[in-house]
């Protein structure tokens, strides 16, 4: 990097780089600290503190020795250590910085027309939707948040994964079980040889088992630590399924009032040809036009009246989504208050949150480093499996042939063992099933990297979208006001015959479609104001979800 300009792949480069070289080192602090050992042994052999320390005589020197043992053991750890992917350093979003302030459009009516500002590094708030200023629109939000079947589905998920991870931490602490058993048996006298008969007994059997395995080498940590990454995976694709709702109950609602100004700006454009055909028909009966454009107005009104049931059709198809978002049934849509075009109001406004914020705030980022986390445990583990693995059992209980004796003190039974498993030879299975964790790994990353390229180019889009609706609502305006003066001013001029039809249509053509097309900008700066909360995460409360989760992992 001698003076060579900064490329944007090069911090992808050095984060896989990095964690290629953690696989191949794999920085085995188990084998390490026991090769400190021999020099450790030496320095207790030639103090006489502790010589006297090891002294059989004293029990309680050497149940301190076997509980200093036993956390020098518990403090090896294998696997690689887990390194955050550092935030991209790029400088922006777009390639050339969007102007703070984004001018209003002075010609469109309606408070679509605003101008907005940029804040960047400013909180997003999590309740982003309450800044259109619409008490219709908040009580849709908030009844699909508490009704919505996918996000209780994504709820009952993330519940799973943190009973899962419940389950995981259990094994940290002894096992206890107790076992009581009853049974009477007939010894068949072949036993003995045919020197005795059979012999017909019974058996009480009561006993107290414990056992515990030492995490010597960090698997059951490793493991936990896995389960804790899955709940943060759970929680942020819960948090992911919130937005996702949100977001589509603003967005249909605001497809809805658009489609509700369609049809009432098709219902004027109706009634404008309908004067015209009237028009054009008092000329025909005068001797001053022909019936072909009688024939033709009949057409052009009759192509107006098919868009009206489309665009019903299409205003139904919103409602019944919007209903179903709300965890509603079809049937309830009819009695759904959506809000109005008017009725809205343009936040001014507009939080940007910094790029180094925003993969730390996004739910589909979260989840995807979260997903790294548990790809790189699952390294851990299949390194931790190559260790030996130590349990240890104790069991304490009595057993008799007579129910009244089986508190008698010959009747007490006790065992303790310890059993340690190490592998020898697998036929490289082991090997290969970390290598497989390793390209795991790999292929996290990679889908890790894609999904923050991902999101920053939803936001670069939406700023640039954001930038270009305001000329573009101005200059659909302009346009609009022009051709309805346009239209008046020819549908004059052909009352008085100074000009043909031709020219009268073609004015209304223009004037329709200009109509209908201003609604459809207005609705979609509305829209675009929308992407821009769900582009940036939807607030910092995800975050902090993300950062507890991050502790939990790390304090196991």
């Amino acid at each position: 990097m001698r003076g060579g300009p900064h490329r944007p792949g090069d911090d992808w480069a050095v984060a896989l780089e990095s964690a290629h070289r953690e696989f191949a080192s794999l920085a085995w602090r188990g084998p390490a600290a026991a090769s400190t050992k021999p020099a450790d042994t030496d320095k207790v052999t030639t103090n006489p503190r502790q010589r006297n320390f090891a002294a059989p005589s004293t029990r309680l020197h050497r149940r301190a020795l076997a509980l200093a043992a036993s956390v020098l053991l518990s403090s090896c750890a294998v696997g690689p250590a887990y390194q955050r992917p550092a935030p991209p350093t790029v400088p922006g979003y777009t390639t050339a910085p969007v102007a703070t302030v984004i001018p209003s459009a002075p010609a469109a009516p309606g408070p679509a027309a605003g101008a907005q500002t940029l804040a960047y590094g400013a909180t997003v708030d999590t309740r982003w939707w309450t800044d259109f200023g619409s008490p219709a629109l908040d009580r849709l939000v908030a009844q699909a948040l508490a009704h919505n079947p996918d996000l209780a589905a994504a709820q009952a998920t993330l519940e799973q994964a943190q009973y899962n991870l419940k389950a995981a931490q259990g094994v940290f602490y002894p096992q206890v079980s107790l076992g009581l058993g009853a049974e009477r048996t007939q010894a068949s006298g072949a036993a003995s040889g045919g020197l005795s008969g059979p012999q017909l007994y019974n058996l009480y059997t009561g006993q107290v088992s414990v056992s515990y395995a030492p995490d010597v080498f960090g698997l059951n940590r490793l493991v936990t630590r896995g389960e804790q990454a899955q709940v943060d995976v759970a929680r942020a694709q819960w948090a992911a399924a919130r937005l996702t709702i949100e977001g589509n109950v603003v967005n249909t609602a605001f497809d809805l009032a658009a489609l509700e100004d369609e049809l009432a700006a098709t219902r004027k454009n109706v009634g404008d040809q309908q004067q015209i055909l009237a028009l054009t028909r008092i000329r025909y009966r005068l001797g001053e036009t022909s019936q072909f454009d009688v024939l033709t107005q009949e057409s052009q009104l009759a192509s107006s009246e098919a868009q009206l049931p489309q665009l019903q059709q299409a205003r139904d198809k919103a409602r019944h989504l919007l209903a179903v978002y709300l965890g509603q049934f079809p049937a309830a849509a009819g009695n759904l208050a959506a809000p109005a075009l008017a009725d809205l109001r343009l936040p001014a406004a507009l939080p940007v949150s910094l790029p180094s914020t925003l993969v730390r705030q996004r739910p589909d980022i979260v989840a995807a480093e979260a997903q790294l986390r548990a790809a790189n445990a699952q390294v851990g583990e299949t390194v931790a499996r190559m260790y030996p693995n130590l349990q240890l059992s104790a069991g304490f209980g009595s057993q008799s042939n007579r129910a009244d004796a089986f508190f008698d003190p010959a009747s007490r039974l006790w065992n303790l063992a310890a059993n340690l498993v190490a592998p020898l030879f697998d036929g490289g299975t082991l090997a290969a099933q970390k290598q497989a964790a390793q390209a795991a790994y790999r292929a996290v990353f990679a889908n890790y990297q894609s999904t923050v390229l991902g999101a920053f180019r939803n936001v670069a889009d939406v700023l640039r979208a954001l930038q270009h609706d305001a000329a573009l609502l101005d200059a659909q305006a302009r346009a609009t006001h022009s051709a309805q003066q346009a239209l008046e001013l020819v549908r004059t001029q052909y009352q008085a015959g100074a000009v043909d039809y031709l020219s009268l249509l073609t004015s209304e053509t223009q004037y329709q479609n200009a109509r209908i097309a201003l609604v459809q900008v207005q609705a979609q700066r509305y829209a675009d104001t929308a992407a821009l909360y769900l582009a940036m995460g939807g607030g910092k409360w995800m975050t902090a979800s993300a950062r507890s989760g991050s502790t939990q992992t790390g304090a196991r």
